[in-house]
């Protein structure tokens, strides 16, 4: 019973104390709420600063470069075709694709028996021709020596006429006798014009032996020229393609048996737009002469070759835009017709530009420029070129002041600024690196086993590894390559 009594004391006092835990905290609570309540509990808003990268608009002349692809090509190509048909029975060791030819060299050779039987032929029938006029000849000249006695032959006759008429008028001669001397007289100058129409006909005889002569001389000459086509000469010195000949092949007439390519005479097509296309001309509306850089990247290096443009395609070809134009290439080692080719053209130099990265600049047309409170405000500025993530731009006024490199959408007129300079902020890379004797052997191995670089430009490049100091351009594109 005692124990029962004392179990519910402590239990009243345990729920006792527990009731006054509770009031007091909501004593308390209802405390700090009023407090709260009669306070006021907005704080101060502190400005934020933002960090911004800028860079100064210094104005200065600007050679603009376009950039574009273009196909290298040959300005001097020509197809190899048979001028006779018949059996190959030669050719050039040189007569294969990737060969190197001089002009003049002597390529293959076709059977040429069936021409040298027919320029034989034609050979006999001109001397024969000349023997003929040869005896029409020696016939003219003996018809004017018989023309030349029938003459002396008739003026005898026609004398003793006039001796015979002479005598008839004093009366010592007869009718009879003065007869007969006319007759003999006209026999003479019968005789005269038979040797005149001898006379003729010998010369008639030799003008046509003359004439025939000139034929028999043009068919000996076309048949010494089929015989010169059963040999097939380069033209020009160039490189061989697309050759597919052995020795023992027919042949026929005019077929294709390859193609030379002149690799001096290199240059590079590519096509820019109307609006590029209208700075690349002068004053007077002519195309001009550009300096261009051709680039194409083999087994890691750059090869380059300079010229300057030439000319321009005549039409707009269907399905196409801008215009297709030509730049000559000086000597582009390495390069190749067919290769696919990054082309930078230099443009004419522009005055009072200003270079500024491309993310500076919003569809608008304005920068962001920092005032003297620090605090960004917009400008206008002239868009000049797109030079790949640069812009060219004439900001009238601005010369000097800094401006945001990079725009973002928290950035805007009003607000407050922490400008960073971007000047010196990355550090200096050698130009020239010394390889150490395992790195060295490590890129020439690379460079010994791409058999997709020209040889030339392969040498080139072992050449240069060789030496104690390497450009660091080329040892970054080499090991890029070998995934190191």
């Amino acid at each position: 019973m005692r124990i029962l009594t004392r179990s519910l004391i402590g239990l009243f006092l345990v729920s006792a104390t527990r009731g006054r835990f509770v009031f007091a905290g909501a004593t308390v609570f209802q405390a700090i709420s009023a407090r709260m309540a009669d306070e006021d509990g907005s704080r101060p808003a502190r400005e934020r600063v933002l960090a911004v990268q800028v860079l100064p608009i210094e104005p200065q002349t600007i050679t603009p470069v376009l950039e574009t692809f273009g196909e290298v090509g040959s300005s001097r190509t020509l197809e190899l075709r048979a001028s006779a048909g018949g059996e190959v029975i030669w050719l050039s060791d040189d007569f294969q694709t990737g060969g190197v030819v001089k002009a003049g060299d002597l390529l293959l050779r076709i059977d040429p028996t069936d021409a040298e039987a027919a320029r034989d032929t034609a050979k006999a029938d001109l001397d024969e021709t000349l023997r003929e006029l040869e005896d029409a000849r020696r016939g003219l000249e003996l018809a004017g020596d018989e023309l030349a006695a029938a003459r002396q032959q008739a003026d005898l006759r026609e004398r003793a006429l006039a001796r015979q008429r002479d005598l008839a008028d004093r009366g010592v001669g007869t009718a009879a006798a003065v007869e007969d001397a006319e007759l003999a007289w006209s026999s003479a100058n019968q005789a005269v014009l038979s040797r005149r129409q001898a006379q003729a006909s010998a010369a008639t005889r030799s003008s046509q032996a003359e004439t025939l002569i000139q034929r028999r001389t043009i068919a000996l000459a076309e048949a010494e020229r089929r015989l010169a086509d059963t040999e097939v000469t380069a033209p020009f010195a160039g490189v061989l393609s697309d050759v597919s000949l052995v020795p023992g092949r027919l042949v026929t007439d005019r077929e294709r048996l390859g193609e030379i390519v002149d690799s001096d005479r290199l240059e590079v097509s590519f096509r820019v737009s109307t609006a590029q296309y209208a700075r690349l001309l002068s004053a007077s509306g002519q195309l001009i002469g550009a300096p261009v850089e051709a680039v194409i990247d083999v087994g890691g290096v750059d090869l380059r070759a300079t010229g300057e443009i030439t000319r321009e395609s005549a039409n707009v070809a269907e399905g196409q835009s801008g215009r297709l134009l030509f730049a000559r290439l000086d000597d582009a080692a390495g390069f190749r017709p067919g290769d696919f080719v990054t082309v930078r053209v230099e443009e004419p130099s522009v005055n009072r530009v200003a270079r500024l990265p491309a993310s500076a600049l919003d569809a608008a047309s304005t920068v962001l420029v920092v005032t003297e409170d620090e605090r960004l405000e917009a400008a206008s500025v002239d868009l000049v070129r797109r030079q790949g993530d640069d812009v060219l731009v004439r900001a009238r006024g601005l010369q000097g002041r800094e401006v945001v490199a990079q725009r973002t959408p928290r950035l805007g007129a009003g607000i407050k600024v922490r400008p960073l300079s971007e000047g010196g902020a990355e550090p200096e890379v050698p130009s020239m690196v010394a390889l150490d004797p395992e790195r060295r052997a490590r890129l020439v191995a690379f460079v010994e086993a791409n058999n997709r670089m020209p040889a030339d430009a392969k040498e080139r490049v072992l050449a240069q590894l060789q030496e104690p100091e390497v450009p660091a351009a080329m040892i970054n594109r080499i090991e890029s390559r070998m995934g190191g």
